[in-house]
């Protein structure tokens, strides 16, 4: 665990560098400016880890101040470095090419105008930021399958994943997304991981507004990695407490054709072979959905399900970062249709992991109408 969080401040700091390089033609003649940014940056740059310690230790207050300043300038600093990011690879080129050329060397952009423009745009990016992950989108799904025909009316599931609740979440978040769920009138609310992302003793009035939400066919809720991380015991007590009943590695029935089995995450222990044996205990006749927090099937598991509603991957959550999460989970972002009758949905989450920011690619809420198929 040293070695990985030693590895991520190491990242964490050449983006700091980067940026500080961007920014540089501003400062220059500042000496004491200078000090203080690199002051700054060190301190925001062990801010996250410093966030978890004071957190895990009951240093609330210092925990939720850290959280509010470090995951805030998380987000202005990634789109910082999206942007110097591109300058700096500018430079370089012009910089080997004028080596050859010496006129080239007149196409630098890197100067106090292009930073000042820079900033310009990262802060108004950033702004908007905050109004896109404030509004969830309601997306409409429909599904045909044939195995309910008889039911007398479209099944109705909610999905929501990655909300991390945590130290930035206040009690009105979740009770104006309760209220956009309730009004979707579920028959049965699906949770597909990372629902908490917290010390759970910060998250027992969320507990409670969990509690007095039950749609006909219950709450049901898996493992994401943010769980694990948590602690196995603490995310499982919480999530109870909060109503769900938590799959992990298990199925439950509903209403006698509608089968669910709950995958836990990659993280914590399940061989690939264990998954599939679990998929192959389902019905022909019942309509399977699997809930599964990473958006990704196993070779030979399509055809043993109907539908796959995952997550994980937000989407990217701050653009341009979807080219990064793309590269891991290619099905990151809406409904994929697979071989053998078999759907896979990626929700872009309905939370912000970090900073509470949110770029061309706003938090969802998941409404699926599973429909009869005509003959």
């Amino acid at each position: 665990m040293i070695f990985f969080v030693l590895i991520v401040l190491s990242i964490y700091g050449s983006m700091h560098a980067l940026v500080y390089w961007g920014i540089s033609p501003l400062i220059l003649h500042h000496p004491k400016g200078k000090l203080g940014i690199w002051i700054w940056m060190g301190l925001m740059t062990v801010a996250p880890v410093l966030t978890r310690v004071f957190e895990r230790y009951g240093f609330e207050l210092v925990a939720r101040l850290l959280a509010v300043v470090g995951f805030v300038w998380m987000g202005f600093l990634w789109l910082a470095f999206s942007l110097f990011a591109l300058v700096g690879i500018w430079e370089l080129l012009v910089w080997i090419l004028s080596k050859g050329f010496s006129t080239l060397s007149r196409l630098s952009v890197h100067g106090p105008l292009l930073a000042t423009i820079g900033l310009i745009v990262v802060i108004g990016t950033g702004l908007y930021g905050f109004y896109e992950a404030a509004h969830v989108k309601v997306e409409k799904i429909q599904i045909k399958s044939s195995k309910l025909k008889d039911r007398p009316h479209p099944l109705r599931i909610v999905q929501i994943s990655d909300l991390h609740l945590d130290l930035l979440q206040c009690e009105k978040t979740l009770q104006s997304l309760l209220s956009q769920i309730k009004d979707l009138q579920p028959d049965v609310l699906v949770a597909t991981g990372d629902i908490i992302d917290a010390q759970t003793h910060h998250l027992d009035t969320l507990s409670e507004l969990w509690r007095g939400f039950s749609p006909p066919l219950g709450k049901l809720a898996v493992f994401g990695n943010h769980e694990a991380y948590v602690g196995v015991e603490q995310s499982l007590d919480f999530l109870q407490k909060s109503g769900f009943t938590v799959l992990r590695n298990q199925s439950t029935v509903l209403e006698n054709r509608i089968k669910v089995i709950g995958i836990d995450e990659d993280s914590l222990p399940l061989k690939s072979e264990e998954e599939i044996s679990l998929l192959k205990q389902q019905q022909s006749d019942q309509f399977t959905l699997v809930l599964k927090h990473r958006p990704m099937v196993q070779p030979n598991a399509t055809g043993l399900f109907d539908l796959q509603l995952s997550g994980h991957a937000h989407g990217g959550q701050i653009f341009p970062f979807h080219l990064f999460t793309w590269m891991a989970f290619p099905m990151q972002n809406g409904l994929y249709s697979l071989p053998h009758d078999t759907n896979l949905y990626a929700s872009r989450g309905t939370g912000t992991w970090g900073p509470p920011m949110r770029v061309l690619s706003p938090p969802e809420i998941t409404l699926f109408e599973i429909v009869p198929k005509g003959p």
